[in-house]
């Protein structure tokens, strides 16, 4: 039988027991997870646009370079995923919990065609983390071609970055040929930035001395941002802790309080097992990152689960066509008293989850060895995020 259809047979399955959803949950291959898809995918329709609930909003708009040399750039965007976004989500403001919202750009891909230049947004502007991790997941190297100064000037032009200065609205560019490749210059596209508040951070993939010398370091001057140089190569290190586990197996129990909406949400049910699979892939380290991001408010799920849309709209509890067949037969009381039982067990749960964090969190500052990754992807983001929120009001929550 085919992965796909065992993967469709767990997600159609709310009632599975943890044993299903576990066995589902190692299915896939690491090897074929990262094969390139050639061509790349184009993004995503308009549908996946973010919901816009808080008048702040943290926007990270990542620019990565995947000509020939890259692989190495694209693994650790892969690997450290969900410990950037654990970072970014517990970014606050006193006028309430911001949206966060992630846009993925690619250059220096051949397979884009010449007059593309060999840059293509994945990805608009999304809250749908999944969806991100899946685009990430999806990406190979190929190409030579790098026009950094193009890429920053598009991104600019094409996503919906929030007006005025009340957000926190950052790129990071990642590469390593010349920033002064293409037709258009970043000293122009940088100012464009500057000029929307939004600030450009630049993070070249070797030497620091070459990154200079290639204007990597005038382009996050620029862009008011910072310079970094990483060396995209290095192995990502993961601390494993004794509640690592624990934490994990909380989060197949979650995952059962996902009820899908329509075909649809079926598709994206696959979608949260298969991301479980490719974090998990990694380490049990690295799963538990992706598991505190799904106890944490940042994971959006309202367009395909029924809690999450019931919450948003209770008149979802009268739609019983896209509701799954163990609902069809019930009144609206019913549907809706089982909801709410779903919710209870769900943020119960999250609960534990987050409970669980707080002691793994303090098993890994207590450990000896550097677990930081700091000359990487993930260094690089977290090291500069802190001072930009500070610089636009925003705060960190205590875990």
């Amino acid at each position: 039988m085919k992965k796909q259809t065992i993967i469709a047979m767990v997600a159609i399955s709310l009632t599975a027991s943890y044993l299903s959803l576990a066995h589902a949950w190692h299915l896939f291959n690491p090897q074929t997870a990262n094969t390139l898809i050639s061509p790349i995918p184009p993004a995503e329709p308009s549908i996946n646009a973010p919901v816009k609930t808080s008048n702040s909003a943290v926007q990270v708009a990542l620019l990565l370079d995947v000509s020939g040399s890259m692989s190495g750039l694209i693994e650790q965007a892969k690997s450290q995923l969900w410990k950037i976004m654990n970072e970014l989500a517990i970014l606050e403001k006193p006028d309430g919990e911001p949206d966060l919202e992630m846009a993925l750009y690619v250059y220096g891909s051949n397979n884009l065609g010449n007059e593309k230049n060999e840059i293509l947004k994945l990805l608009d502007f999304t809250t749908d983390m999944d969806l991100f991790s899946q685009k990430l997941f999806e990406l190979g190297t190929s190409g030579s071609k790098e026009y950094a100064g193009e890429v920053i000037g598009t991104s600019l032009q094409e996503l919906e970055w929030r007006p005025g200065e009340d957000h926190l609205k950052v790129i990071y560019i990642a590469g390593n040929e010349s920033f002064t490749q293409g037709r258009i210059s970043y000293a122009q596209s940088c100012g464009e930035a500057v000029e929307k508040s939004i600030v450009v951070n630049t993070i070249f993939c070797g030497d620091r001395n070459q990154g200079k010398q290639l204007n990597w370091e005038k382009g996050a001057i620029a862009g008011k941002g910072s310079y970094f140089h990483i060396d995209h190569n290095e192995k990502t290190v993961y601390i494993e802790t004794p509640y690592d586990q624990q934490i994990n197996q909380l989060n197949q129990q979650l995952n059962n309080t996902y009820i899908p909406i329509g075909t649809g949400g079926i598709k994206k049910k696959e979608q949260q097992i298969l991301q479980d699979s490719n974090a998990g892939s990694y380490s049990a380290s690295n799963m538990a990152e992706r598991s505190k991001f799904k106890a944490s408010k940042k994971y959006k799920a309202e367009s395909w689960d029924l809690v999450d849309a019931y919450q948003k709209d209770k008149k979802i509890a009268t739609e019983t066509k896209k509701l799954p067949s163990e609902f069809q037969n019930n009144t609206v009381a019913e549907i809706e008293e089982k909801i709410e039982k779903i919710k209870a067990d769900r943020e119960r749960i999250k609960s534990e989850i987050n409970e669980n964090n707080k002691l793994r969190s303090q098993f890994i500052q207590n450990a000896k060895k550097d677990h930081s990754n700091k000359n990487s992807l993930e260094g690089s983001i977290i090291n500069s995020i802190d001072k930009i929120a500070k610089e636009r009001g925003f705060t960190k929550a205590k875990e």
